[in-house]
């Protein structure tokens, strides 16, 4: 990955970028504010390349989040968003019959989508829906979850109806704090039935392939705040991605990331993908990044040297762990590795 590979000590992640692809919550807003440095760093970003949106908030259309993010001072199309609710009526469109009912467990994102593809909505098992699609929106409550349990009940292999989650991201960030995301809905949901959802949001792939064609990108880099979702699809569809700490994921979680799931770059925030990206060298099974050196001996993480910066000492102990391929819970690890001075809203 290029965050442990040698590079030239002036390239920046956006070096050779020719779309950046960034999520959303936790990334560029939490709640309707802006984070800290968001909308400059995006917006200079621009410079040589196109910019667009994936996420798998499924409460709001595309138009409502191009209206939101133009507010913020970005301009942005709806044309410009890929949605979750978009991904998972694609999925849908090969289950079952076009101008299906439908009962919808969500928003408005999700209900737009399912009108522009020709199908008929309803919020009750009574009118024999063709399928379940369930997304987030902040009015879901047991009333929904009951009429998706109720429509869900006969198993899918013994002619039970397809059930389709937009996503499963357990939490979501809000302007005051961390709230629970689609993913306890439809834990809900199943804990009711015994079934599982098919989903059709990060860190599934046909979210970022359809993103990949519709910028016509090449050198495409996504920018996330989830390990287990943005980083993971990012990996699973093969482009390089940069974990900004403005979001869900911190310290610890990166320190712990499984190799599918770790990214190309480690971003204290947006800033940083202007300003050049240090290599990280080994040596004699020390790692340097910087002035910050990091050691694993035996089930030891050692820190030989903080450094100037806590990200550079993060950059340095994430390398160190996950290049001995083993678990973290296999290492006795410094409080101060896992320290988080990073903003977070």
């Amino acid at each position: 990955m290029a965050l442990f590979t040698r590079r030239a000590v002036e390239r920046t992640p956006l070096d050779g970028v020719d779309v950046v692809l960034a999520d959303l919550d936790g990334v560029v807003y939490a709640g309707d504010g802006a984070l800290p440095h968001a909308v400059d760093s995006l917006n200079l970003s621009r410079a040589g390349r196109r910019l667009g949106y994936i996420t798998n908030n499924a409460s709001r259309t595309d138009a409502s989040v191009a209206d939101h993010l133009n507010e913020l001072g970005l301009a942005t199309a709806p044309s410009d968003v890929v949605t979750s609710p978009q991904a998972a009526v694609r999925l849908l469109t090969d289950l079952v019959t076009p101008g299906s009912t439908v009962l919808v467990v969500g928003g408005d994102g999700l209900v737009d989508e399912l009108h522009k593809a020709g199908f008929v909505v309803t919020r009750s098992s009574a009118d024999g829906p063709a399928a379940v699609v369930q997304g987030f929106a902040p009015e879901v409550g047991w009333t929904q979850l009951a009429e998706a349990a109720y429509a869900l009940a006969r198993p899918e292999e013994e002619g039970g109806i397809p059930w389709i989650a937009t996503n499963t991201d357990w939490t979501i960030p809000q302007a005051r704090g961390i709230a629970p995301g689609n993913g306890t809905l439809v834990s809900a949901v199943h804990t009711a039935v015994g079934r599982l959802a098919t989903v059709a949001g990060k860190p599934e792939v046909p979210i970022f392939d359809e993103a990949v064609a519709r910028f016509g990108a090449r050198h495409p880099l996504f920018l996330g705040d989830r390990l287990d979702t943005d980083i993971l699809g990012a990996n699973r569809a093969g482009m390089p991605s940069a974990l900004v700490l403005t979001g869900i994921d911190r310290p610890k979680h990166l320190l712990a990331a499984p190799a599918g799931s770790q990214p190309t770059y480690i971003l204290r925030d947006l800033r940083q993908l202007h300003v050049p990206y240090p290599e990280a060298t080994v040596r004699d099974g020390v790692v340097t990044v910087r002035g910050a050196r990091v050691c694993v001996d035996g089930a030891d993480v050692r820190i030989l040297a903080e450094g100037d910066d806590p990200v550079d000492l993060l950059r340095a102990g994430a390398k160190a762990i996950w290049d001995t391929g083993r678990a973290i819970y296999g290492f006795r690890v410094p409080e101060r590795l896992y320290a988080d001075p990073f903003h977070r809203p």
